[in-house]
C-alpha cells in the first residue's frame, strides 16, 4: 500500500506577514506588501518598488556572530524551518535523525553575498574577500545550514530550478518518502533576491513593472494593466510526514499532499511556451498521480506572475486541461500581494493553498479592475470568497522552461 504523505507543521517569512498565519490572515483580508524599494538606492533603476521584508529579528533564532555568517536568504529559511519544526510539535531529541531530511530550494542563493564580496575584490583585491563567501552564497547552503541547526541527517540538498524550485522541493520530498527514503523532511524555498545586480538583469529584460506610482496596485496578474513582475523575498518551509509516522505521533495534521507533476517546456530561456503546452503537462501529471479527475480541484493558486505572456498561457493551459470544469474553479495569484518571491514562491503558495483547503477561504487576486478578454477564468477578484475546498492545486513555472504542480487536500482518516 503507497504511503501516504502529510502536513504537519508551517513556517512563513513574507513581505505580508512573519510568521504563517499573520501570512494567511493578509492574504485573506487582500493586504499588499509591495512598497518603494529601501534596501539599495533605486534611482537609476527603472523599478522602484519591491516586496521587502521588515521587522525580522534574526537574533531571536540564533546569535548575532552567526547572524552575520549567513546570506539573508540563509536566514529567512532558518527562521522559517524553526518556526515549522515548533509548529509540528516535533521533538527532535526523540527523534531518529537520519530518517528527517531537508529538501529547501532556492533559484539563486546568496546573491547580496556574492556582490558584496565582489565589490570588495574589485575595489580591494582578492586578500579581502570573505573566507564565508562560498558558504554564504551557494544555492544549497539553505538546506545544508536548515540541517544543521536541526541535526536532520536525512536526505538534504537543494533544488535550483528557477521559480519552480520550491515546489519541486516538495514534490522530490513527496516522491521519496513514498518510496521510503525518509519519514519526514523540512521541505519548501527561501529567497533574497532583493539585490542590485538582479534588480539591473531583470530590469535589463524588462521583466518587472515600471508602475512605481502606485506600488500596492503594480502586482496585477490577469489585469489587462499588468507590465511585469514585482519581486518579493522570504520564504516558506513546511513539515511533511508520512501518515503513519505522523499518527503514531499524535500530531496535527493540516492537510495531505496528493499529487506532483513536472515537465520541461523545451521552448525558450525566459518565454513559456506557446499555449502553456509544458503547464498543462504538469497539471496532468499531478491529476494522474493523485488519481483524480478535472471536476475535483476546487481551487488553483497559479503562478500568476502579472507578466503578458505567463499569464494569458496560464489561462490558456487550465481551460486546456480542466475543459469544461476550469469554470467551476476558483482561482487566484498570491503574487498579487506579496510580490513574486522566485525560488521561494512555491513554497509561500503551497502554505495558501494549504490554508484554503484548511478553512475553506479563497484568497483573492486584488488589483483585478480591467479584466484582459485573454484571461477569461474566475481570478476571485479583490475579495476572498468563502468555499468548500476539497483539492487545491499550486503550480509554480520558472526560467529555463520548468514547470511544477502540486495537489493538496483535506485529511480524511
Amino acid at each position: 500500500m503507497s504511503k501516504r504523505i502529510v502536513i504537519t507543521g508551517v513556517g512563513v517569512t513574507s513581505p505580508v506577514g512573519n510568521d504563517a498565519e499573520s501570512f494567511w490572515k493578509a492574504l485573506c483580508a487582500g493586504v499588499s506588501g509591495i512598497g518603494p524599494l529601501t534596501f539599495f538606492d533605486k534611482s537609476e533603476y527603472p523599478t522602484k518598488i519591491a516586496g521587502e521584508i521588515r521587522d525580522l529579528d534574526f537574533t531571536k533564532y540564533m546569535d548575532a556572530k552567526e547572524a552575520r555568517r549567513n546570506d539573508r536568504a540563509i536566514l529567512l529559511g532558518l527562521v522559517a524551518s524553526h518556526m515549522a519544526i515548533e509548529d509540528s510539535g516535533l521533538d527532535l531529541a526523540n527523534e531518529d535523525l537520519e530518517r528527517i531530511g531537508v529538501i529547501v530550494g532556492s533559484g539563486v542563493g546568496g546573491l547580496l553575498t556574492m556582490e558584496t564580496e565582489g565589490k570588495k575584490l574589485f575595489e580591494r583585491g582578492p586578500g579581502r574577500v570573505s573566507p564565508f563567501l562560498i558558504p554564504m552564497m551557494i544555492a544549497d547552503m539553505p538546506a545544508g545550514r536548515i540541517s544543521m541547526a536541526h541535526g536532520l541527517k536525512g536526505p538534504n540538498y537543494a533544488v535550483v530550478s528557477a521559480c519552480a524550485s520550491a515546489a519541486h522541493s516538495l514534490g522530490d520530498a513527496f516522491m521519496m518518502m513514498k518510496c521510503g527514503m525518509m519519514d519526514a523532511a523540512l521541505v519548501g524555498g527561501t529567497e533574497a533576491a532583493i539585490t542590485q545586480l538582479a534588480f539591473a538583469g531583470f530590469c535589463s529584460m524588462k521583466a518587472m513593472s515600471t508602475r512605481n506610482e502606485n506600488p500596492q496596485k503594480a502586482s496585477s496578474p490577469f489585469d489587462v494593466k499588468r507590465d511585469g513582475f514585482v519581486m518579493g523575498e522570504g520564504a516558506g518551509i513546511v513539515v511533511m510526514e508520512t501518515l503513519d509516522r505522523a499518527l503514531a505521533r499524535g500530531a496535527k495534521i493540516y492537510g495531505e499532499m496528493f499529487g506532483y507533476g513536472a515537465t520541461g517546456d523545451a521552448y525558450h530561456l525566459s518565454h513559456p511556451a506557446p499555449d502553456g503546452t509544458g503547464a498543462q503537462g504538469a497539471m496532468r501529471m499531478a491529476l494522474s498521480s493523485a488519481g483524480l479527475k478535472p471536476g475535483d480541484i476546487d481551487y488553483i493558486n497559479a503562478h500568476g506572475t502579472s507578466t503578458p505572456l505567463n499569464d494569458e498561457y496560464e489561462t490558456v493551459a487550465i481551460s486546456r486541461v480542466f475543459g469544461e470544469a476550469a469554470e467551476k474553479i476558483n482561482i487566484s495569484s498570491t503574487k498579487s500581494m506579496t510580490g513574486h518571491l522566485l525560488g521561494a514562491s512555491g513554497g509561500i503558495e503551497f502554505v495558501a493553498s494549504l490554508f484554503a483547503v484548511r478553512d475553506g477561504i479563497i484568497p483573492p487576486t486584488i488589483n483585478y479592475e480591467d479584466p484582459d478578454p485573454k484571461c477569461n477564468l474566475n481570478y476571485t477578484p479583490n475579495n476572498a470568497v468563502k468555499r468548500t475546498v476539497r483539492y487545491a492545486m499550486s503550480n509554480s513555472f520558472g526560467f529555463g522552461g520548468h514547470n511544477a504542480s502540486v495537489i493538496v487536500g483535506k485529511y480524511e482518516p
